[in-house]
């Protein structure tokens, strides 16, 4: 067999090839239907209208007609003061329009902007008007600006009104960048290079922006369009939102109601070459047994302390390279790349769970370009490459036609560590994976279809010694009406590995067989085909809306480069609700409800559960809201899920009965409050009665309470109902402009309905803080605690990030158990004993190269 690598790199070459070749022949952008002269709205100063009733809003010529903007004689300071000469030549934005809480109403601040461009940068200047005393801006870190006073741009470089550029700017000029795609959501992990500055002013805010065309994919020329919409949001006025055109809330897209610039021409095409190379030194120790095997074993009842082993200092040495091959195809490279997450995952509940938790990409290689291959099913999920030796990606869109190709080659699968090399009793198992690489290929096409719908094809690969998975399948999204979108995904998987049989015989392999884990085991070395489906319909009106979702996996569908939470599975539902006419000046501003009910099946027609919820929200001043909801439905559990189906020749995973089913009921309450921009308040309560104990445990603290496990601590597992609460809070306070803080708590507890006995509980508390010296130079330090592992984890970080890709960082991770349980005797330890410790220091350099004119 062909090394899978040195395919998909084949197919990277003549993709660039390709790319090379058709650049300059490259389909030119869809030019829109005029932009609707008129909106329906239920109010505007310029229109007359009748109390309730809703109207027509003319929209001005300015605004119906593409935008021209002009070219800049010479470019402006960029200081935040909005003084210069250079702006009396740009072209001025003005009778902005409310479009949350109001329904194109006029704004409760007047807004002024202005454009203008020369051959290497877009300028964007804003005036706010506002009492600026009561501005909402702090030294925020990048990215987390959108939680208080801002402007947003949105900019549809391709005019294909289904992805643009989000960019954003609190009135100190923080940044914050994504990407939004219609029917995806936004993708906040894009780093855009960018200059700006704000300033606060005696009536207001002013910003000033230059956003250079080389950090942007686009399409640019004489006659060419942009789309793009530009928003101020004044955060204490109930998260309002004023955009310079008007917002139909018939319609369900925001894209398509763009405004369009235009004049962009003389716009430098020169090719960026961004070499990030990086270097991590770092020291780490870890708990170790202070005695010998022969000791513990000799006497199992001795106290072992346990002792810190540090290891060498450790230098890790990556490169990161990002190639414009043209304005709108990008090639990017990492080589060992640094792929150390500056901040860890999030501390969650995992007593009593079933399937996998779904943690989220961090890693900035792979966060670049990522939108273009997020499907519904989640087919592609980055972190299944753990450790890439190398990295290859080239994303990027020619016309109608948008593609991504992703190759890589991890050494996790067989990096094993030192103690595992040296344990004889797993080395037989282990041997022929050692030093061995998994190789793994990604692509991605989509095709835009009429105005606003687009057909797409996946494929992914997967393979490593004696696993290998390949998917394909195709998926499309098709825009129906203003209001009605239909989605679908279908996926076909094939693969070569261990697929474990619950009705099979228990055998013991020999060591060479695939599936020998060193013990007896009922799984086989066997060729798996797979299917996965997602559908979705979806119709949003201006109060009702209504859809259908559904999806499901056959029982061997794998997903080896994805996420996969269940197989063997289908969830189908419904779901319809009512939003009412806001009012915003009213103490109640406005309320929905919502309903919804699903069932779940396998694909042998057995039944797994059905629901049915309901809810209502009430938004008041403030930034307060109140909502309750109740769920009431079924859960039906079978034993070969678990690992055993009985047979005539062998017991079942289950005592007793080999399924179980519960009827349950879920009532939830939700709330909170943002007052000023100094205090936040989130809550949310939840409690299940007969939420399933699925007898697991959670060892040490808390053994398995059911009654066949009472009996028999080694009895098969014995499901049964129990009262389940679920409490979590979330609190903010900012005292300064540079400090914030915020403290998080999570509660979950399940009792036992037969035995009345605690299955477990778990509580996680989570506090950070920021200190932000300047927009580049912040502190920050984040602790967790968990009562069920007696855990304490802290993070503390010095870091300066003056732009995307050059950094320096200091930091110390700590972990700790407080009255925990020793891992080498299991005995109860008082106090704190440290689990393990790193210390790192970590840097990185943009090096910025510009090729051609």
């Amino acid at each position: 067999m062909k090394n899978p690598l040195s395919v998909f790199s084949v197919l990277l070459v003549c993709s660039i090839s390709v790319v090379a070749q058709n650049s300059d022949q490259a389909a030119p952008s869809p030019t829109p239907a005029a932009s609707p002269a008129v909106i329906k709205s239920t109010g505007n100063p310029k229109a007359t209208q009748t109390s309730g009733a809703k109207v027509s809003v003319p929209v001005p010529p300015e605004k119906s007609k593409p935008l021209q903007v002009p070219r800049l004689d010479k470019p402006p300071v960029i200081d935040g003061k909005l003084d210069g000469d250079e702006w009396k030549q740009a072209v001025v934005l003005k009778d902005f329009y409310q479009v949350n809480p109001g329904d194109n109403i006029a704004p409760s601040k007047p807004t002024e902007a202005f454009f203008g461009y020369d051959s290497k940068f877009l300028y964007l200047a804003v005036h706010a008007y506002d009492e600026p005393d009561k501005v909402r801006a702090t030294m925020a870190t990048r990215d987390q600006v959108f939680g208080e006073d801002n402007v947003r741009l949105y900019l549809d470089t391709f005019n294909d009104q289904r992805k643009a550029y989000i960019l954003g700017w609190n009135p100190l000029g923080v940044q914050q960048d994504g990407i939004q795609t219609e029917g995806s959501g936004t993708d906040f992990s894009v780093d855009i290079v960018m200059e700006s500055k704000g300033a606060l002013t005696i009536d207001g805010w002013c910003l000033e922006v230059a956003i250079p065309f080389k950090s942007l994919r686009y399409v640019a020329g004489k006659d060419k369009l942009w789309g793009f919409h530009l928003w101020r949001n004044i955060d204490r006025f109930n998260d309002e939102l004023d955009s310079w055109v008007p917002i139909s809330r018939d319609i369900s897209s925001i894209l398509t109601q763009e405004a369009h610039l235009t004049g962009l021409e003389g716009i430098s095409t020169e090719r960026t070459l961004e070499v990030i190379p990086s270097l991590t030194f770092s020291e780490t120790g870890k708990r170790v047994s202070a005695l010998s095997p022969a000791a513990l074993a000799a006497n199992p009842a001795l106290l072992d302390p346990g002792r810190t082993l540090n290891e060498p200092i450790k230098a890790e040495a990556g490169v990161t390279v990002k190639y414009g091959l043209t304005p709108t195809v990008t090639l990017d490279m990492a080589v060992n790349p640094d792929f150390a997450q500056v901040e860890a995952d999030q501390t969650v509940v995992t007593a009593n769970q079933r399937f996998p938790i779904f943690f989220q990409e961090k890693r900035p290689f792979f966060l670049e370009g990522i939108d273009i291959f997020n499907t519904d099913l989640q087919a592609v999920h980055t972190r299944a490459i753990v450790d890439p030796d190398i990295a290859l990606k080239i994303t990027g869109k020619t016309g109608r036609n948008t593609f991504g190709l992703l190759v890589a080659s991890d050494n996790a699968p067989g990096n094993f560590s030192k103690d595992d090399r040296n344990n004889f009793s797993i080395l037989p198992t282990i041997q022929r994976f050692l030093d061995k690489n998994a190789y793994i290929g990604v692509l991605r096409l989509k095709r835009d279809v009429g105005k606003e719908s687009s057909i797409g094809l996946l494929a992914t690969s997967y393979n490593f010694i004696e696993k290998h998975n390949q998917l394909g399948g195709f998926d499309g999204r098709f825009k129906l009406n203003p209001q009605t979108v239909l989605s679908f995904q279908f996926l076909g998987t094939t693969s070569r590995q261990c697929f474990s049989d619950p009705r099979a015989n228990l055998y013991v392999p020999t060591v060479v067989d695939p599936c020998y884990t060193g013990g007896s085991t009922r799984s086989s070395y066997r060729t798996g085909n797979g299917f996965a489906y997602s559908i979705s319909y979806s119709k949003e009106g201006r109060h009702f809306y209504y859809g259908f979702e559904g999806g499901g996996r056959t029982r061997d569908y794998r997903a080896d480069v994805g996420f996969t939470r269940r197989t063997n599975t289908n969830n189908e539902g419904i779901y319809f609700g009512y939003a009412s006419e806001p009012k915003p000046k009213a103490k109640l501003i406005n309320w929905r409800i919502n309903n919804s009910a699903r069932i779940g099946f396998d694909w042998q027609g057995n039944s797994q559960g059905m629901e049915d919820e309901a809810s209502i929200q009430f938004s008041f001043q403030r930034s307060s809201y109140l909502g309750f909801g109740f769920g009431g439905g079924s859960e039906r559990l079978f034993e070969e899920e678990f690992g055993v189906a009985r047979t005539a020749t062998q017991s079942g995973s289950f005592f007793g009965s080999p399924e179980r089913s519960t009827k349950q009921a879920t009532p939830y309450i939700f709330a909170g409050t943002r007052p000023n921009k100094k205090y936040s308040l989130n809550v949310f309560l939840l409690h299940t009665r007969n939420s399933f104990d699925l007898d697991f445990g959670a060892e040490p603290k808390y053994p398995r309470v059911s009654p066949a496990a009472l009996a028999d601590p080694g009895a098969p597992l014995d499901p049964g109902p129990g009262n389940f609460w679920d409490v979590e809070i979330s609190q903010s306070f900012q005292p300064t402009n540079e400090l914030s803080l915020s403290l998080d708590y999570t509660r979950n507890t399940l009792v036992r309905n037969d035995t009345g006995l605690v299955a477990f509980k778990e509580n996680i508390f989570s506090l950070h803080s920021t200190y932000q010296f300047t927009r580049f130079i912040f502190a920050r330090a984040r602790v967790d605690y968990e009562t069920l592992g007696s855990n304490v984890r802290g993070q503390f970080l010095l870091g300066w990030t003056p732009n995307p890709g050059t950094a320096f960082y200091v930091g110390y991770n700590d972990d700790l158990t407080r009255n925990g349980f020793s891992p080498f005797t299991g005995q109860l330890e008082p106090g704190f004993r440290r689990n393990g410790r790193t210390f790192f220091v970590k840097l990185s350099y943009l090096f910025l190269k510009s090729f051609g004119k």
